[in-house]
């Protein structure tokens, strides 16, 4: 009987790495619906897991330490609704000029388009008719895209607390249970790699609040060179209601699109603001967070980025958040595992 060769060794784990894979993805994306809201909640629970023990370790009952944590997140969540929906009050308020606005600006283009091109206003009127019937199917599914996305945020508004509360108030029996999985001897390495997730995911919070005053700065800069007003308070607003997926950035650029149109009476303003959000947000997906963030995780840019398309692909918007701090901790396991040191060299930034 021949012996298995190392090449045929190594092409049968690479299968299996592959095969493993592919059913990883596959129960993630299926598995989404439970897998976002729980994995945000282990966001905030590991967050919270230190504020806790101090509070407990200065007398505070148990229950009570976690409920106060969990109210402060809340009352942070409270802070961002709130602007989300005093954005949407201002520009309320507004609609009336806008209205008027744009009943100008149409007129003035039909005139343009009779004068320069001798397209005459039945023509236009049959024109705009074939658009909107084109287009009617286009504008119900992204209605019907962006209730979805509002209920989904909704709904993790609600859960994500509870959650975060139970995977609390069960934090010791959790983790007895992980340590039941392994054995004895890697009880060890299991209260090491448990430890650094938590120290992990505060670094990744650091990140992320560099990533948004960096878009904040950004967005207001923009904003001051095309000469909109209040472009600090329009730009930073816009940078913290991103945190709330596809609907925080439509409705943080209905403001500050409307006051250019009225400010200026011209639509290329308005198109400005537009550009400006979009130059930014490409720049935020694509260079500054991978780097902010990963610089901190001492993961490199690359395998961030790679992860941030990834998560996008699974998840959306929240995968994108999500999977960075998966890699984290994905190389923290790799970091203590012989077999897996590829794996680790090929994440870590080059400095260790």
């Amino acid at each position: 009987m021949k012996p298995i060769s190392s090449d045929t060794s190594k092409k049968n784990t690479a299968v299996e790495l592959f095969q493993y894979l592919f059913i990883a993805m596959v129960i993630l994306y299926f598995g989404r619906s439970l897998f976002i809201p729980l994995s945000f909640s282990m966001l905030i629970s590991f967050i919270l897991y230190p504020v806790c023990k101090w509070m407990e370790q200065k007398g505070l009952n148990f229950n009570v330490a976690i409920g106060i944590s969990l109210i402060t997140v809340a009352l942070l969540f409270a802070v961002i609704l709130f602007l989300l929906f005093s954005q949407i009050l201002e520009f309320s308020n507004e609609w009336q000029t806008l209205e008027t606005k744009l009943e100008e600006t149409i007129n003035q283009l039909s005139v343009f388009l009779t004068n320069q091109f001798g397209v005459n206003e039945e023509k236009q009127m049959t024109y705009i008719k074939n658009a909107l019937n084109n287009s009617s199917s286009q504008i119900f599914t992204f209605l019907k895209t962006t209730l979805y996305s509002f209920s989904e945020s909704l709904f993790y508004l609600i859960i994500v607390p509870v959650f975060s509360a139970l995977i609390l108030f069960y934090r010791k029996l959790l983790v007895q249970a992980l340590y039941h999985i392994f054995s004895e001897n890697k009880k060890a390495m299991i209260r090491e790699i448990i430890v650094e997730t938590i120290h992990e995911y505060y670094k990744f919070i650091k990140g992320m609040l560099v990533v948004y005053v960096i878009v904040g700065l950004l967005n207001s800069i923009g904003l001051l060179i095309i000469g909109i007003p209040y472009p600090f308070l329009f730009g930073f607003t816009a940078s913290i209601l991103t945190f709330i997926p596809y609907i925080g950035i439509m409705v943080s650029s209905l403001l500050p699109i409307t006051v250019a149109w009225v400010t200026f009476n011209s639509i290329w303003y308005p198109v400005g603001v537009i550009a400006v959000f979009l130059l930014v947000q490409v720049l935020e997906a694509y260079i500054i967070f991978p780097y902010a963030v990963g610089s901190r995780l001492k993961i490199n840019t690359l395998a961030i980025l790679v992860m941030v398309i990834a998560g996008g692909i699974l998840w959306g918007a929240a995968g994108m958040i999500l999977f960075i701090p998966f890699i984290s901790i994905l190389k923290l396991i790799a970091d203590r595992s012989e077999s897996l040191k590829s794996l680790s060299l090929l994440l870590s930034d080059g400095k260790q």
